[in-house]
């Protein structure tokens, strides 16, 4: 055997493995416990990788989206460890948050989306599961880690992210303790960090278009959770600049071929507060996760892409409609 480091992610660690033997596979995907101690912390206290390693044994099966066919799944008692070995989907071309995608791309996440969202929209064991239900009090945690982590975003980006889009990030904070403990009824599963670092795109050499990967953030919510960031968390500005209203009735005419039929003003107001959700990830993520060069960056470029369309469609005056 040997292997070599994949990906990208900060919260847990990957790996190719090239097998030689009777019967094995020439090769598999592996992930696991991120080695630096900050990230690893912050996944434990958020149960992030029992949550998918759940994920893969319990809802991956009996949804839409096509994801990696897993060969082994273990998650220690504490929540510290796991192993998660997986069926290898290259060659493929990697998802990159900073270099952006062309819209047949944002379509296919698109699709994915709605293979997620339809074939969960309230299914009560689903929604009710254990596996991913947050710890205690996490609304009133993260309310109050929140502006910490906004003074670290502050600290470290004033001079690099525009100032209107600095100005939306703080306003965001000042809201941190009633935006974090929203409890609007839950539709559907949601991915969670649905954006382009967590895609894989011509997989298995070109014969399928697309992949979703990492699903340590899963959770019960608002599909516009997913729509709202990918669109401009995900995307960026300059896709939805053109495509916004396209790919809203492309998720859609998705919703409705899988049995759930809705309207532009079934989720608009959701639409709005979803877009939040890639602004406020991006902020939260770059103070509890390892620093790295490649890391700021991404931050960065999620965050104006949030921002942008979040400045656009006045998502805070939404936000505090509800509040």
């Amino acid at each position: 055997m040997r292997w070599e480091p994949i990906g990208t992610g900060q919260v847990g660690d990957s790996a190719r493995f090239h097998l030689e033997g009777p019967d094995a596979p020439a090769t598999l995907a592996g992930k696991f416990a991120a080695e630096d101690a900050a990230s690893r912390g912050t996944a434990v206290m958020f149960g992030l990788y029992r949550k998918e390693v759940e994920f893969y044994r319990q809802a991956a099966p009996r949804l839409g989206v096509r994801v990696p066919g897993v060969h082994f799944a273990a998650v220690s008692e504490d929540g510290g460890e796991f192993i998660l070995l997986f069926e290898d989907m290259g060659p493929a071309r990697q998802g990159d948050q900073i270099r952006g995608c062309t819209i047949d791309d944002a379509r296919a996440g698109i699709r994915q989306a709605a293979a997620i969202h339809a074939p969960s929209w309230g299914v009560t064991d689903l929604l009710e599961a254990e596996w991913h239900a947050p710890p205690t009090d996490l609304g009133q945690t993260l309310g109050a880690l929140y502006p910490q982590a906004q003074a670290v975003w502050r600290e470290r980006y004033a001079d690099k992210l525009e100032p209107e889009m600095m100005r939306l990030c703080e306003e965001l904070a000042e809201m941190s303790g009633s935006y974090f403990q929203r409890t609007d009824p839950p539709q559907c599963l949601v991915h969670g960090d649905f954006r382009l670092d967590n895609m894989l795109f011509d997989i298995c050499g070109g014969t399928e278009p697309i992949a979703i990967l990492d699903w340590q953030t899963v959770t019960v919510g608002k599909a516009m959770t997913d729509v709202g960031y990918f669109m401009g968390t995900g995307i960026g500005e300059a896709l939805w600049r053109i495509h916004e209203d396209e790919l809203l009735d492309l998720w859609l005419a998705e919703m409705a071929a899988r049995g759930r039929g809705l309207t532009r003003d079934d989720i608009w107001h959701d639409y709005l507060l979803g877009i939040l959700h890639g602004v406020s990830t991006a902020v939260f993520s770059a103070a509890f996760v390892e620093r790295t060069e490649r890391g700021d960056a991404n931050f960065l470029s999620m965050a104006r892409g949030g921002c942008s369309l979040a400045l656009a469609r006045d998502s805070l005056s939404a936000l505090k409609e509800t509040l």
